[in-house]
């Protein structure tokens, strides 16, 4: 009956897997290192963190932002007054020399004894010249072209208003009745011709000469009215002295040669007329 009492299924050996020694010292070792884990140690290397990197000896300095030296109200009113003495320096060495310039320029004027050269008159001519004028020495180059333009427009002017002096003489021959306007016409040459030089070319030469803006003034004002005269003249209107274009055209039925003097003359005002506007927008 002792045979039957026995569990076949029992192991006759009882053996506790946990007992095996392979396991208990893996177990022991586990606990063992869960025992000395202290997450809240000062020391922040455990025999499990491997090896710990040296904390650097050198203390740390905090950034300090410097302040801002900013100059005193004293030190910025002395460099301030010391910039403007030197200013003012410059300035009065600027004008000591532009004083010694002009010295030494009335000086040489002193001692060429620059005389007046124009109009070019004969020396036995009982009337000495009147201005002097010298384009190369007192007009500076950048104008002196603009300037000897209009000294050719005045001189062409001149010309005109002596031819017209002659067509008129001829349409006083082929008629009698328009002596008024031969009459006009002397009148037209001797004023207009000096009082063109003297009130707009005169201006104009004085003002490229020392950039004066009166002077400027002065010829525009002038020239203004000079372009106007000069359209009236071109135009020609009957019995105003003027041979001009309706002058010239109603004589060509009667006499064809005075009419062809009268538009040679017509001609020579409209060129001017014109190149007065060109000069005048140069």
């Amino acid at each position: 009956m002792s045979g039957f009492d026995s569990n076949p299924f029992e192991n006759p050996v009882d053996v506790n897997p946990f007992q095996d020694p392979s396991v208990t010292q893996v177990t022991h070792s586990g606990v063992d290192s869960m025992q000395q884990y202290q997450p809240f140690s000062p020391s922040d290397a455990g025999p499990l963190a491997g090896t710990t990197i040296p904390a650097s000896t050198v203390p740390s300095q905090p950034a300090v932002l410097q302040p801002s030296v900013e100059p005193s109200p004293q030190a910025a009113a002395a460099a301030g007054q010391a910039n403007l003495l030197r200013q003012q320096e410059e300035l009065e060495r600027k004008a000591a020399e532009l004083e010694r310039r002009e010295q030494e320029l009335q000086s040489r004027e002193r001692i060429t004894g620059k005389e007046n050269n124009w109009p070019p008159l004969p020396k036995v001519f009982p009337i000495k010249p009147c201005f002097y004028q010298d384009f190369s020495e007192e007009i500076p180059e950048q104008h002196r072209r603009l300037c000897k333009m209009l000294y050719y427009l005045w001189m062409l002017y001149s010309v005109t208003l002596f031819l017209n002096v002659l067509a008129c003489l001829a349409y006083f021959t082929a008629k009698a009745d328009y002596g008024v306007d031969f009459g006009l016409s002397i009148l037209w040459f001797i004023l207009f011709a000096p009082c063109s030089f003297i009130c707009w070319f005169r201006p104009v030469y004085k003002a490229f000469k020392s950039d004066s803006s009166f002077n400027f003034f002065s010829f525009f004002f002038v020239f203004f009215a000079q372009i106007a005269v000069m359209i009236i003249q071109c135009v020609g209107i009957p019995r105003w002295g003027n041979s001009g274009w309706i002058s010239a055209l109603t004589e060509i039925g009667g006499h064809l040669a005075v009419s062809a003097v009268m538009m040679v003359v017509a001609v020579f005002f409209t060129v001017c007329a014109v190149l007065s506007v060109v000069l005048l927008k140069m």
